[in-house]
């Protein structure tokens, strides 16, 4: 949405656009790295150009009021901006609310009311962190209002680890720390090298040729909070704890190379959690050799990287589900695909494939009509190109 359609659905709601200012945010498309984040390890995300628009504008009277196009139904929501809860009835808005919370517990000077209309052109629930694109339009939008000075390298990292304590605290999911980074310092035509560990980063140069990213939305719809993605943090969290009862001095499963793994993996009593770790330790390694193809210039090894991917997150991680690996099983028999895997947490959601361009229509005729034989419902295509992270507009 441009800045022009986002102060007019500003004046729609809240009557007149005196005064407001719009920012964006982007989503994310993980490019391989998937549940290493809070075990430790690397990840390779790029911004999206589509994303989340936000028009704001201050108000005196300590009123926070929220509107969202995307959830007419829920309307316009109020609340103080003291004493901040998550309030189910209240849906999206809980992560705007939250992002009030956490910078004032922060000691940001969120100190009066405003008001704030958002739209977005994202899929909701479909992997490509929608959530993250919220919390970091509103993050950036009351750092420009309120003067924050979450401007920057290091403010945009800021913003991002308090976007993760929204998460974490405020909406009650165990996510990493990748969503909020890509969105927050996401830079085009480039992915985003992230060891979720240190936060060392750097960006590598995402050059596909004549090859382009769709990203397949299998309609499958989950919210992290109802999936199991916290069951699945766990599981790593005793995985680990097994082997370093054992005598493993690894810090987090990512800590391990597959060799290490390989010696310390039978200490791990039940074997469910032996494959979640086993996923994440080559996982792992998959980032970091995936990193090096693309430098090198070798898609044909990056794609292959996709495909082991999601048969480890099929295999080890059940977090695929029969609709991801039907898309993803579908586009491995396309010449013109180089690979393709499942983006995001899972458990519904997108598969991200690597095109040729001069076949991407032929791809998406075939895995359309495919998938709705099989699954009995339609998928949705999104072609798209790696952006810029979250700014004024």
């Amino acid at each position: 949405m441009s800045r022009s359609k986002s102060t007019a659905l500003f004046e729609r709601v809240f009557g007149d656009s005196s005064g407001c200012d719009a920012f964006f945010a982007p989503g994310r498309v993980n490019l391989i790295g998937e549940h290493t984040d809070y075990n430790g390890g690397h990840v390779l995300p790029c911004a999206l150009t589509m994303g989340t628009c936000a028009a704001v504008r201050r108000r005196d009277d300590g009123q926070l009021r929220l509107y969202s196009a995307d959830f007419p139904d829920i309307g316009v929501v109020s609340c103080p901006v003291s004493g901040i809860l998550n309030d189910p009835a209240h849906g999206w808005a809980n992560y705007p609310k939250g992002v009030v919370k956490v910078l004032r517990d922060d000691g940001l000077p969120v100190d009066s009311g405003f008001e704030m209309v958002v739209s977005g052109d994202m899929p909701v629930g479909a992997g490509l962190s929608s959530s993250a694109s919220l919390e970091m339009v509103t993050a950036v939008a009351l750092s420009g209002l309120f003067s924050l000075g979450l401007e920057g390298d290091e403010g945009r990292a800021r913003m991002a680890a308090l976007g993760q304590r929204v998460e974490n605290s405020f909406i009650g999911v165990n996510s990493g720390i990748m969503d909020q980074f890509a969105v927050a310092l996401g830079r085009a035509g480039s992915a985003l090298f992230l060891d979720c560990a240190t936060l060392e980063r750097r960006f590598i140069p995402l050059n596909l040729g004549e090859h382009e990213i769709i990203l397949v939305n299998s309609n499958k719809r989950r919210t992290l909070a109802e999936s199991n993605y916290n069951l699945r943090r766990d599981e790593c969290e005793r995985a680990l704890a097994d082997m370093r009862r054992a005598g493993a001095s690894a810090s987090s499963l990512c800590d391990l190379t597959p060799e290490e793994f390989g010696r310390w993996s039978d200490a791990i009593s039940d074997p469910v959690c032996r494959r979640r770790a086993r996923h994440a330790v080559l996982e792992n390694a998959r980032v970091l050799d995936a990193a090096s193809a693309l430098e090198a210039g070798r898609l044909d090894l990056f794609g292959k990287l996709l495909n082991e991917s999601h048969l480890s997150l099929q295999l080890d991680y059940e977090s695929t589900g029969r609709e991801l690996d039907c898309i993803a099983e579908l586009a491995w028999q396309r010449e013109e695909c180089l690979g393709a895997r499942v983006t995001g947490a899972g458990f519904g959601g997108c598969v991200l494939a690597i095109v040729h361009r001069d076949g991407a229509e032929g791809f998406m005729r075939f895995t359309g009509e495919r998938y709705r034989r099989y699954i009995g419902h339609d998928c949705s295509f999104f072609r798209s190109e790696s952006g810029d992270g979250a700014r004024r507009v």
